[in-house]
């Protein structure tokens, strides 16, 4: 029996769906029981968020008793801010459980989980002085950003002293976390790559359709990059559509520099025109997919490991990214640009456009490193390691 630990993100995002592709791939694959206890940022005011950092966690006895309950070997535990914090952990390890600490981005030594602030790369707390989040602000609200510096200097070691094995998505994110200072035992720490279960349903992806647009789907927040993928888009000449919520500035039309910016429905006619079409479900993105030429990642941050690239590779599209993160640790060279390089993007979309075997190539790698079966292996190797 397996028990999934995850505190759900005020604005929920990718974690959110590789928690659930892993609950599904644990099941499925490895025919294992697995169970999510799941706790939502949405649900805890600002004074009980703070207090779960300060005490490194709330409630821990829900935990040790669902260990207890189910008969759990290992609880594989994911965003542990605010609410549930090394206490949980404990408390399992107590119940008789080994732990597995899945880190999907920086948050054991960034406040902000992502390395990115004030519109830049940021590394500037490493280990246990994280005084330069408080000192920049990072979180928004001073009070916030004092919790959470506080709270991962308190007890991040003692986070790390529970996990018998850590997960990470890429050899970025384990080099990144090194470089910051993040005490990890480093021997027990795994690289896995997310699955994509598209992978899964054996129908072959469509081929791009050459004529078609290019195609974002992020957060619109300053380190993905939008207003890049704007401009090189309009450099090439090749419609673009942007889907995902939140807003990079003012308005629906943010950083349509040179182009005209329409809503969902509105026909994409020129170049220079860019569409928003919001959040979509996982049928329209299909359907999006379906008429695109390219997907476009131009992410200003250091990725833990792309899954907007992946996905899009995984549905036959090759994918033209920032050379940042782990992205080229998935995307070919041939896609790849400097980061915030309108031009070298513009160029990169333009190689992937003349090349008719790009998608294929893309496929080839996103099954080699993120097929269900390539993942289950892994994954199964993680948990032995961790009971043995």
């Amino acid at each position: 029996m397996i028990l999934f630990l995850h505190n759900r993100y005020r604005a929920p995002g990718g974690e959110e769906r590789v928690v659930e592709d892993l609950l599904w791939l644990v099941r499925t694959h490895l025919e294992m029981q697995a169970e999510l206890l799941a706790r939502d940022s949405t649900a805890v005011g600002r004074t009980r968020a703070a207090a779960g950092l300060l005490r490194g966690g709330l409630a821990p006895d829900e935990v040790a008793d669902a260990v207890r309950r189910g008969g759990v070997q290992v609880v594989h535990a994911h965003n542990l801010h605010p609410t549930l914090g090394w206490r949980a952990l404990a408390a399992a390890r107590s119940a008789g459980a080994r732990v597995v600490v899945h880190l999907h981005q920086y948050r054991l030594v960034c406040a902000v989980g992502v390395c990115f602030t004030a519109g830049e790369e940021c590394v500037r707390c490493h280990g246990r002085n994280t005084l330069p989040g408080v000192l920049r602000n990072c979180r928004g609200s001073r009070g916030e950003a004092l919790a959470y510096a506080a709270g991962l200097s308190l007890w991040q070691r003692r986070l790390v002293e529970q996990a018998d094995a850590v997960i990470v998505p890429s050899e970025f994110a384990r080099e990144r976390l090194r470089e910051l200072g993040a005490p990890l035992p480093w021997e027990r720490v795994h690289v896995l790559a997310p699955t994509v279960r598209a992978l899964a349903d054996g129908v072959p992806p469509a081929r791009p359709a050459p004529e078609g647009y290019a195609l974002v789907v992020a957060r619109r927040s300053p380190e993905k990059g939008l207003d890049v993928a704007i401009e090189a888009c309009r450099k090439v000449g090749i419609p673009l559509v942007v889907a995902g919520e939140g807003l990079e500035g003012g308005g629906s039309g943010d950083g349509a520099r040179g182009g005209a910016a329409v809503s969902d429905g509105g026909a994409v006619r020129d170049g220079g025109a860019v569409r928003f079409v919001g959040r979509v479900d996982e049928a329209r993105l299909a359907q999006l997919r379906a008429g695109a030429a390219l997907a476009v990642v131009p992410s200003r941050s250091a990725e833990t490991f792309g899954l907007a690239a992946a996905e899009a590779m995984a549905a036959g599209l090759p994918v033209a990214a920032s050379r940042v993160g782990a992205l080229p640790e998935l995307v070919g060279e041939e896609g790849l640009a400097t980061p915030g390089d309108a031009g070298a993007l513009a160029g990169a979309i333009e190689r992937l456009r003349g090349d008719p075997s790009a998608g294929e190539r893309a496929l080839e790698k996103v099954r080699a490193v993120c097929a269900p079966e390539v993942v289950a292996g892994k994954l199964a190797e993680v948990y032995k390691a961790a009971t043995a």
